[in-house]
């Protein structure tokens, strides 16, 4: 693997302070300061595969032992009801659950040996998302993204990476929250909001109907406004919300006041075509939209791949959904009982269910497939992981619960080498044998592949120096 000198290729731009730290970020909300990044770091170009990243963020954590790591030998009341079964790689297997994923083995680096200590979502998603464990752990309803936070990955990407006129980060189909809480961990805290990732929230209502799973007629319509005017566009007062969550409209908020460049630059990109084109997926085809999936997650993972063509360096899928009434729906948090609506018997019959893994395996192999087909797979590093696993033991209500001791996260694409495995867990799948990974190492890993330095320094609030990301990359399988 190629290393190269950072601090030798790395100059800062200016510093614009009027722009620092401008508000902060809602579902469905969008920042002038986001949009234009002007506290970002300039980096010249770096030796790496990768372009970009697609990181799918599997909330409420995928069971290893019901999909990449199988352990069909463990007892009864351990092991998966599944079987496992060949992929394209002789001598790794997957879940028999994921049938056109293992077509794709060849493509992937499956860990198995990721972990930590956090039973707790909130908690583990700032670990998941940050590299760095929360510190004092603050959990529901404490949980709240603060500016005190470290910075997201998406985050990582915008204060390391090169400066360009389109946002460096998106979120979709949806903000990591619920209940009105944004959890901690997902924007870029004590960086500014200069490198906030643009979320684009969710225009359809499911709270009482549940996610929307297969309807050939609609699509998420996750596009910037039409109707935003110059003159609208200079009335704002700092937050300007470009993207709207239900009807399109434009929402008012107080801030900064004058319009200079960077609105009027801000204002160029709203129009662009390339941004608001990538988000219109009526401009792909019947089948290739057929092939992700006419759900939100298929249709997710296609604006995802629309979005890194256009240059976008990173995108985030949320795979999440919960309900005000915490009713849980197309996650991974398959505890079973009273978590889900339509499947809460058991925690089998939510990952069974066509919202869950069938979704998955069908939108995850499209993805892999589309961006090796267009000739993007070599430069578009794809991440799957949740904040934790799944417990070894099968509880009451036939499910899982949460479990961060041992759990598994894959690469594939750009700068990683396919078709292999690293890490081992015990003969049960409930903790690590051979080569742990933290979640820094694991975003190092990411930052590595993609030429970003996951040692730079960075200071918090108080001025004190920090790593960006609490961890080493896996060399093994860059």
């Amino acid at each position: 693997m190629l290393r190269s000198s950072y601090a030798e290729e790395r100059m800062m731009l200016h510093r614009r302070d009027a722009m620092l730290r401008l508000g902060s970020v809602g579902c469905g909300a969008l920042t002038l300061p986001q949009l234009m990044a002007m506290e970002q770091t300039a980096t010249a170009p770096v030796k790496s595969s990768a372009k970009s990243c697609i990181f799918l963020f599997m909330w409420g954590g995928q069971p290893q032992q019901d999909m990449w790591d199988m352990k069909p030998d463990a007892p009864e009341g351990i092991r998966s009801p599944f079987s496992p079964i060949a992929t394209a790689v002789p001598g790794i297997s997957l879940s028999d659950q994921m049938p056109q994923t293992a077509q794709h083995a060849d493509k992937l680096a499956i860990i198995r040996s990721l972990t930590h200590s956090a039973t707790d979502h909130g908690v583990s998603v700032y670990h998941t998302m940050t590299g760095r464990a929360m510190s004092p752990p603050r959990t529901f309803p404490s949980n709240g993204r603060n500016r005190s936070d470290f910075p997201s990955v998406g985050s990582m990407f915008s204060y390391l990476g090169e400066r360009t006129a389109l946002p460096s980060s998106f979120s979709i189909p949806r903000a990591v929250a619920h209940d009105g809480l944004f959890y901690a961990g997902t924007h870029s805290g004590f960086l500014g909001s200069a490198h906030d990732p643009v979320e684009l929230g969710e225009v359809f209502n499911h709270v009482q109907t549940g996610p929307r799973v297969d309807d050939p007629n609609s699509a998420i319509p996750l596009a910037l406004p039409n109707d935003v005017s110059m003159a609208r566009l200079q009335a704002r007062r700092g937050l300007l919300n470009l993207l709207e969550t239900e009807d399109r409209r434009a929402q008012r908020h107080v801030g900064s006041a004058s319009f200079d460049s960077v609105y009027e630059s801000a204002y160029r990109l709203i129009h662009a075509t390339t941004v608001k084109d990538a988000l219109n997926l009526d401009l792909e085809s019947r089948a290739v939209r057929d092939r992700y999936g006419r759900n939100e997650y298929g249709e997710s993972f296609l604006t995802a791949r629309r979005l890194v063509e256009a240059g976008i360096r990173l995108v985030t899928v949320n795979w999440m959904f919960i309900t005000p009434r915490a009713k849980v729906y197309n996650v991974w948090d398959t505890h079973g009982g009273l978590n889900d609506l339509e499947h809460g018997e058991t925690g089998y019959g939510m990952l069974k269910a066509r919202y869950c893994l069938p979704a998955f395996d069908q939108a995850y192999s499209a993805l892999l497939e589309d961006l090796h087909d267009r000739g993007l797979l070599d430069e578009t590093l794809v991440s799957c992981v949740g904040e934790f696993g799944r417990t070894p033991k099968i509880n009451a209500a036939n499910g899982r619960d949460h479990w961060p001791f041992c759990y598994s996260g894959v690469l594939a694409g750009g700068g990683v080498q396919g078709g292999a495995v690293y890490g081992s867990s015990d003969k049960q799948a409930a903790y690590v044998k051979e080569n742990p990974v933290t979640p820094g190492d694991y975003l190092a890993t990411i930052c590595e592949a993609c030429g970003l330095d996951p040692s730079r320094e960075i200071h918090d609030l108080q001025g004190r120096p920090f790593k960006i990301c609490d961890g080493e990359p896996i060399s093994e399988i860059l």
